[in-house]
């Protein structure tokens, strides 16, 4: 009797001779980017550090496009955009020690944006490994330590016939859901030794399914047909399993009103009658979900910016469906369902039924009025109309990506992403230098759609180097810079808190002339002219930088109420 575990696959009589007679020459990093084929990538980011080089020279025989970035951050920053774009894990290419800890702070933004970047990085030679002083360059005593607090999961090679499986591992590690960094390591020496290894052809590394438990999504669906008031709050997890159709299916079945967090952004259509849009920083939004009875949680974790920094508190019953365990019930307790959104949400429309209610658009439209209400209380027409002309100049299929700035942080509120999978910032971890590496990485993954990349001053002075980067590859990125004259969030938090503002102040280049410096044409706006000159740059292939100086303020905050 034949049993399924005992097939294999035989090789045919030409891949045993190849086998046998691989070519000469071929070395560890030949292995890396033979698997990185085999795998199905087709772009790697990074930049070259000495204790890598054998993998730069090992691209040089292979079919990989290579994008470099000026620094390892912004090539992270650039691979995470990537991975958000294509859904396929993008390989980061670092060397040791300071070039590896250059990029950590773009993979614990991937890590929290569930962003697949497959990030490998060189070694000090295997004798320098286990933690003694051996002086040699770049060393650290535990160089992998020092990602497993942010990435994913950590991958070492100690030898060359460890590399495919420990890619292989990575690969399907980074694409199963919650999506993620991970890291891969391998020494120099391992790199650069031949090998008598066979050419690595096609590897298999398919995610695993993170299937709902039924007797949960059973629950959940009873919950839901029967409530009185219920409501979804649906996060970016909606986003990374492509499930915005299916959410907004379950939402109309259950004329349940839906709210967008900041990650989730585009998860379901802005002018739906259903849609409460995104203001979760705004308390009547806050006192809605609050007064659900049944609520919804699909692929967030109702973290600080999700529950108006953790003021809301929710009166009725929670379903969470979350494919990152440990955000289930994190904040709040709810009936847990640990899920991929896109495999849960379908299970939810198997078995939930049609519930009437004639009275949830009217209350969407009066609460999108009490939120309309409270800000034209607060003389904010300038922000509202730069906000506004944004979205006039972007074309309604163009990704655009948001550093931390204060145009971003009403981005994440008041700003219609058209299309799920289309409005990204770093709201997940919170650094600058987000916006414009990673609009070049969107750039590489989709070269048919112009990309808007939006700084602050001072988040713009993190990326500037990058304009090298556009203008060596042409790639169709236009950067908006507000400049403000410092980091201007900072300012206004700071005098709200201490009655005035210290280290927030900042000496600018001038922008457009140090793009025009790097080949890359630069324009200085005005509010009035902000629509039409990005509009233009925009539709002009190639890198453009549009710079408007204007200081921007914050609606006022409620949970501080």
């Amino acid at each position: 009797m034949t049993h399924d575990h005992d097939l294999v696959l035989r090789p045919t009589p030409a891949q045993t001779e190849a086998a046998l007679s691989p070519p000469p020459g071929r070395t560890g990093a030949d292995l890396v980017v033979e698997t990185l084929a085999g795998l199905g990538a087709t772009t790697v980011f990074g930049l070259p550090g000495q204790h890598a080089l054998g993998v730069f020279d090992a691209l040089r025989r292979s079919d990989l496009r290579y994008v470099g970035l000026r620094t390892e951050g912004n090539a992270g920053f650039a691979a995470d955009a990537y991975g958000r774009i294509t859904g396929e894990a993008a390989p980061l290419l670092v060397s040791t020690g300071p070039g590896a800890l250059t990029c950590l702070p773009a993979l614990q933004e991937a890590a929290a944006a569930s962003a697949p970047v497959l990030a490998i990085g060189s070694q000090v030679p295997v004798a320098g490994l286990g933690g003694g002083r051996h002086g040699y360059l770049h060393e650290l005593p535990d160089q992998a330590a020092v990602f497993r607090g942010v990435v994913k999961s950590v991958h070492p090679v100690r030898t060359a016939s460890q590399i495919p499986s420990a890619l292989a591992a990575a690969w399907q590690s980074a694409l199963t859901a919650p999506h993620g960094p991970v890291w891969v390591e391998i020494p120099h020496d391992v790199l650069l030794a031949e090998t008598v290894l066979p050419q690595v052809t096609a590897v298999d590394a398919t995610p695993q399914e993170l299937v709902p438990r039924p007797e949960l999504t059973a629950v959940a669906a009873r919950l839901l047909s029967t409530a009185e008031r219920p409501a979804i709050i649906a996060g970016g997890g909606v986003v990374r399993a492509d499930a915005a159709k299916k959410l907004r299916a379950l939402a109309e079945r259950l004329n349940a009103p839906v709210v967008t967090t900041f990650g989730g952004k585009g998860a379901f259509p802005w002018n739906h009658p259903l849609s409460l849009q995104s203001w979760l920083e705004d308390r009547h939004t806050t006192d809605f979900l609050e007064d659900a009875d049944v609520l919804l949680v699909v692929g967030s974790g109702l973290g600080e910016l999700s529950s108006n920094y953790h003021t809301f508190a929710p009166r009725g019953r929670i379903v969470q469906i979350e494919a990152d365990l440990g955000k289930l019930e994190s904040n709040h307790p709810a009936l847990g369902i640990h899920a991929d959104a896109r495999l849960a949400l379908q299970a939810l429309l198997e078995t939930a039924g049609e519930r009437p209610d004639d009275t949830a658009a009217d209350r969407v439209r009066e609460l999108l009025a009490k939120v309309r209400g409270r800000l034209a209380a607060q003389e904010l027409t300038l922000e509202q109309d730069v906000l506004a002309a944004v979205r006039r100049a972007l074309p309604a299929g163009s990704p655009s990506f948001w550093d931390m700035t204060i145009l971003a942080y009403w981005a994440w509120s008041a700003f219609d992403a058209k299309a799920p999978n289309t409005m990204h910032s770093a709201q997940g971890a919170g650094g600058l230098g987000y916006g414009f590496p990673a609009a070049l990485g969107a750039a590489v993954a989709d070269p048919t759609r112009p990309v808007l990349a939006v700084s602050g001053d001072g988040g713009a002075l993190y990326s500037v180097a990058e304009l090298a980067t556009a203008r060596q590859y042409g790639l169709d990125v236009t950067w908006l810079i507000v400049d403000d004259g410092g980091y201007g969030i900072l300012r206004e938090y700071m005098t709200d808190a201490f009655g005035r503002a210290t280290a927030t102040d900042l000496t600018r280049p001038d922008f457009t002339a140090l793009a025009e410096s790097f080949g890359v044409p630069g324009v200085r706006t005005s509010p009035e002219t902000l629509e039409q000159d990005l509009t233009k740059a925009l539709a002009t292939p190639g890198p453009s930088v549009v710079v408007l100086p204007a200081v921007l303020r914050m609606f006022a905050p409620t949970h501080l109420d």
